[in-house]
């Protein structure tokens, strides 16, 4: 990190604290969602965990379709973050696939999770990204991917192990939300490059935290509505 974005007033350092700020609100708001609730105090059900396998992979499914589009919607002046948007959808397009096997390794059937509509959240959240994503150079979409990845990597484990522990299940039944335990740390490492190559002004470190805002309640606004289609 250069001299100027490391200054406690330069608009990277101040986007990064904004950002902390928006992930502290989201965390706490996730624990009012009825099934985050109920997972937190040991009262999950098998059919808990199906539910949310089942309306977690319309959205995962979509992630790196919505990357990819927004890699092509960069311009030559960000080539370096449009080089980065396509490997990260490269290295995602197939994890939906684990949440199918984790479904299947719970007793549900891959045909049932695999034709699941989306929920009316997911719908907002979808529709959101690919507008996001079809603008020029959506550079405020680095927003979502710092709740999306920060999902994975400050979540997906906890989530993993109290979900094991309530249900008794084997690593293979949980395998979707260990592996972006691991992987996820990757991506933020990959965010806070991006950062310093993006955030060149107040502007559009204020898109940013715009873009996490909004991504942050449309991801609870998924798991509130679980199965309402």
């Amino acid at each position: 990190m250069n001299a100027e974005a490391g200054r406690p007033d330069a608009p990277l350092a101040k986007t990064h604290r904004q950002l902390a700020q928006v992930w502290i609100d989201f965390e706490s708001a996730l624990m009012t969602v009825p099934l985050v609730s109920r997972l937190h105090a040991g009262k999950w059900r098998i059919e808990d965990y199906r539910a949310l396998l089942r309306n977690l992979r319309q959205q995962v499914i979509e992630g790196s379709r919505w990357i990819a589009r927004a890699s092509s919607s960069l311009t030559p002046t960000h080539e370096d973050l449009r080089s980065m948007f396509l490997s990260h959808a490269q290295e995602e397009h197939r994890d939906f696939r684990m949440l199918e096997d984790c479904y299947v390794a719970v007793g549900g059937a891959r045909e049932e999770i695999q034709n699941a509509p989306k929920n009316v959240g997911s719908e907002a959240l979808s529709a959101f990204m690919y507008h996001a994503a079809s603008k020029p150079d959506p550079v405020g979409l680095l927003g979502a991917m710092f709740i999306i990845e920060g999902l994975g990597n400050r979540i997906a484990g906890p989530w993993s192990e109290l979900i094991q522990k309530q249900l008794d299940l084997p690593d293979e039944a949980v395998s979707f939300f260990k592996y972006h335990a691991v992987n996820d740390s990757h991506h933020l490492d990959e965010f806070d490059e991006a950062m310093e190559m993006a955030v060149t002004s107040e502007e559009v470190g204020a898109d940013i935290v715009r873009h996490a805002k909004i991504v942050a309640r449309l991801y609870r606004l998924q798991l509130e509505e679980i199965d309402n289609v």
